[in-house]
């Protein structure tokens, strides 16, 4: 009646092994760390920077104790905090401007955990403490950026069809493009319709010209809105990513504001340095008939800049851009025809008919590429126009290497910024802080748990201590599936674990009264076991699918931290479930099920006298 087999034991021990194993990371703790990243696509974090940063170390007599050579970097592993800023600051005096030297946070688990993906789980800013930046877009500069755009498309096309215009101008919002007859204004208006479906196209006459006001259309307006800060959001998180801040957050709060957090990072310029990553391409044409002697004096000829070629000699550039990022549709790390790695770049209708013309216009005359990054400008190749390139596909090779070119890809896929964006709020929460909150976080779901404990070990005795070890056994679930998910542990989501106990044990509760309501019933202990277990079943399902559905609810409508909260809860309610209704049923058959009971150590059950007639 009260037995298990043998799988269901074993799916309580294999789950008991994976919860022990992956909530072990936790209570190792982390320790202080400086991470290294490039800064530019063409440097690179490698043995011999890692080399050279352990012999700084050295020389500066800054113990360590540890480093990891990744991908996206190397991290060095310190001893205390005050060794650790030491040491950021030396490195950040002598390795170069082609690197972030950035102060983070290692966890302490050994490497065989790490390896198997047993890791901690994250913190959020409020438990380890960072940079929260609420940032404003400037939506106006966006429009004023697209109509900036669209001026000189409609300044090409005009051009391109052979049709006079007396002038195109910007006038707040709108563009008017002016003209000396209205049938010149006519075949425009038929031209232009055609082309650009997104613009509003209206006529307007003065004593003196025939005026065409062309003005974006209202829907479009406003998905371009949507799109612009959907961009800036995704640039904002390629750029995070690249420094690997730990579990950032990057939201959209409200139609026109995105919030920023940071865990770990406690250098708020050194964050805004960060956010203000972009990379973009330009197309200029090289000056070779200038004089680069004079250039290379400081004295460039007027309107040309001086630059050098990545891997060869002084080179002269002209000032003008004729083509920019702003038309990238994609760009993708490749080979180019020599198997050399390159990017393959993707430009719009627009983009791909003004390179087509360019080409056209110089076959024969060196065109370079420049890359800008953080305003820095290189000039990544500068190849000869050997004939009309059409189809707007765009190759950049130039003595770069594979992971260059995936990092430069990157960086043009992410492009700059759609819309300009401020700072409107700054705030820093310290690691003393954030370790505050960490002890009375831990301290609240202990003594909870304890009191739960104590309370139920002692009204139900035997069966109460199997609850509590039940109760335990969530606990440890709860957390290991918080660490394999890698989920951001919040104040809320502390809240939430703390509620989980409270809540876990009603399950419990219910088994065990219900099993005392068949005492009193007088049936025999096995049996009592037996049915207050599947009799209460049911209530425990229903109680805990319902608060499911809030908790999915909350999930589903909530931002931030209510989002935090609702994950921690939904996890609890399905841990809880399973610990009570199987894990302490295991227990109870593993520990009665094969003996012959006289009574049920369940505690004193109370039974109502009978009146006797």
């Amino acid at each position: 009646m009260n037995r298990y087999p043998l799988w269901k034991y074993l799916i309580i021990a294999v789950s008991l092994l994976f919860g022990l194993l992956y909530t072990l990371p936790n209570f190792f703790g982390e320790s202080p760390a400086i991470q290294i990243s490039p800064l530019r696509a063409s440097a690179q974090a490698d043995a011999v920077l890692l080399q050279q940063i352990e012999q700084t170390l050295a020389r500066h007599h800054l113990p360590f104790s540890g480093t990891l050579l990744e991908a996206s970097g190397i991290k060095i592993r310190f001893a205390d905090t005050d060794t650790q800023i030491k040491a950021r600051d030396v490195l950040e005096s002598e390795i170069g401007n082609d690197f972030i030297v950035a102060l983070n946070l290692l966890p302490n688990s050994p490497e065989w955990m790490n390896r198997i993906g047993a890791l901690p789980m994250y913190l959020g800013l409020d438990l380890r403490g960072g940079v929260h930046f609420m940032l404003q877009v400037d939506m106006d500069g966006a429009l004023l950026k697209s109509l900036d755009r669209y001026s000189s498309d409609l300044r090409s096309t005009l051009r391109e069809q052979r049709i006079p215009s007396a002038g195109i101008d910007r006038d707040g919002d709108q563009i008017v493009i002016k003209f000396r007859n209205t049938q010149t204004r006519d075949r425009a208006i038929a031209e232009l319709s055609k082309t650009f479906v997104d613009l509003d196209l209206r006529t307007i006459d003065t004593a003196d010209d025939f005026h065409l006001q062309v003005a974006i259309k209202p829907d479009v307006h406003k998905r371009m809105q949507t799109a612009a800060l959907q961009q800036n959001i995704t640039t904002l998180r390629n750029r995070v990513n690249e420094l690997g801040v730990a579990e950032p957050i990057i939201q959209q709060a409200g139609t026109d504001r995105v919030i920023v957090q940071l865990p770990g990072v406690q250098d708020t310029a050194k964050a805004k340095d960060i956010l203000g990553r972009t990379a973009t391409l330009e197309i200029r044409m090289v000056d070779d008939e200038s004089d680069i002697e004079a250039a290379l004096r400081g004295q460039p000829p007027f309107g040309t800049e001086l630059f050098t070629e990545r891997g060869g000699g002084p080179l002269l550039v002209k000032k003008q851009v004729l083509l920019t990022g702003d038309r990238i549709t994609d760009a993708q790390p490749g080979f180019d025809q020599d198997s050399q790695p390159a990017v393959h770049v993707t430009l719009d209708s627009n983009g791909a008919r003004i390179f087509k013309q360019l080409t056209r216009q110089n076959v024969g005359k060196r065109m370079a590429i420049l890359l800008v990054e953080k305003h820095l400008t290189e000039v990544v190749t500068a190849p000869v126009i050997r004939e009309e390139i059409g189809g707007g596909r765009v190759q950049i090779s130039g003595r770069m290497s594979s992971t260059e070119a995936r990092d430069v890809a990157l960086l043009l896929r992410a492009g700059a910024l759609a819309a300009p964006m401020e700072i409107i709020e700054e705030r820093t929460v310290g690691p003393s802080l954030g370790a505050e909150n960490i002890s009375r976080g831990f301290n609240s779901t202990l003594y909870g748990f304890l009191a739960v404990a104590l309370f139920i070990a002692i009204y139900y005795m035997a069966f109460g201590a199997i609850s509590v070890t039940a109760l335990s056994v969530n606990l440890l679930l709860l957390i290991g599936l918080l660490s394999i998910l890698q989920a951001t542990l919040t104040l809320p989501g502390m809240a939430a674990i703390a509620l989980t106990v409270g809540m876990a044990i009603d399950a419990n509760v219910l088994i065990n009264e219900r099993i005392r309501d068949e005492i009193r019933n007088g049936i025999s202990p096995q049996a009592a076991i037996h049915a207050g277990y599947e009799r209460a079943l049911g209530t425990i399902l229903d109680s805990n699918i319902t608060t499911l559905i809030a908790g999915i609810a909350l999930f589903a409508f909530g931002s931030g931290p209510v989002k935090g909260f609702a994950v921690v809860l939904c996890l609890g309610i399905l841990t809880s479930v399973f610990s009570a209704t199987m894990v302490s049923r295991g227990m109870v058959n593993l520990l009665y099920g094969n003996r012959k009971l006289s009574r049920v150590p369940i505690g004193s059950v109370w039974k109502p006298k009978r009146s006797k007639r």
